[in-house]
This record gives C-alpha cells, structure tokens and sequence, in this order.
C-alpha cells in the first residue's frame, strides 16, 4: 500500500528531507550558539567596561583616602585654639600692614555631616604696595595651617600708582 515514486522522486524528497533537516539544525543548534556566543561577547564588554570604571573610582578613592588622612594629620598639628580671624590678625602684624586692615568680618558654617565648620574672614586692605600685599598672600597660602584665600579683588587706589586696595576671603576648616 505505499507509494511507489521513481528514482527521481525519490531524490527530490530526500534533497527536500536534507534540506528540511539542515534547515533544522541551523535553526536549533548552529543559530543559538551564535546568538549565544554575541550575547557573551558583549557582556564580556560591558563587564570590562565596568572592570575599568571600577578600577578608575578604586583609584580615586584611594587618592582621597590618602589626602584625607594628610589633612587629619595636619589638622592635628594645628592649635587647638587656632582661629582663622586672629590668626590673620598675627600675620598682618608680622607683614606689617596692620595699619591698613579697614575691617575684617568673620563668619562660620556648620558642615553637613561633620565635625568641622568652614571659617571664614573677609578683609579690606587699604593703602597697601604691590610687595606688601603678595608677602601677606604668600604667608597665607604657605602657612601649614591649612589655609586658603578663596578670591582676591584688586583695585589702584588714590593718585600714587603703586597704591592698591584689596579685598579677600579667607577660609580653613575649624572644629
């Protein structure tokens, strides 16, 4: 009761048998393996991407765990009853332009999850020299004290050239 086919129909349905059991391969087993294997690839990438960042950020952390403990170890080396307003007031004296501080307003905020305060003096210099007013800045930013000038307005004053007014903001960090 089969189906009698002659050799050539016999070769077409085997060919057409082949081709139905490559096609079924392919799609079953050679299709996902390289579907795979790209899915793989670009998780390799997107984890060495993140391999890299980490390392960046591990760097990072690092540098600032290192300048944090610089900080603690200079800030232990501070006076314990250092102020910023009189400290400015010493050196002032010791440049020996006093004199000419017009006023000098200090002020203080409390930092956001800290121990410490920013401190901070605004000062007016009047009549000073060009000589005078940098021998200050660089007592200032060369005291071990950890203190900074955070911006500086410089302006000729009266007829003498060389005269100069100067307004800056001083600032450290305090307990």
């Amino acid at each position: 009761m089969g189906i009698q086919l002659n050799k050539r129909e016999k070769t077409v349905v085997s060919a057409a048998a082949a081709c139905i059991c490559l096609l079924a391969f392919w799609q079953f087993a050679v299709a996902p393996f390289f579907s795979k294997r790209q899915q793989l690839r670009s998780a390799i990438a997107a984890r060495t991407q993140s391999l890299v960042e980490i390392r960046a950020l591990q760097t990072e952390y690092e540098a600032l765990r290192r300048q944090g403990a610089l900080f603690q170890k200079e800030f232990a080396r501070r006076e314990k009853s250092f102020t910023l307003f009189s400290f400015l007031d010493r050196l002032a004296g010791e440049s020996g332009i006093k004199a000419n501080i017009t006023y000098m307003k200090p002020s203080s905020t409390d930092q956001p999850d800290s121990q410490y305060k920013l401190s901070l003096v605004e000062m007016k210099l009047q009549g000073v020299n060009l000589a005078q007013l940098s021998g200050y800045l660089y007592r200032i930013e060369t005291s071990p004290n950890m203190v900074a000038v955070k911006r500086l307005s410089i302006t000729k004053t009266g007829k003498a050239a060389e005269m100069l007014s100067a307004v800056l903001q001083v600032e450290t960090l305090e307990i």
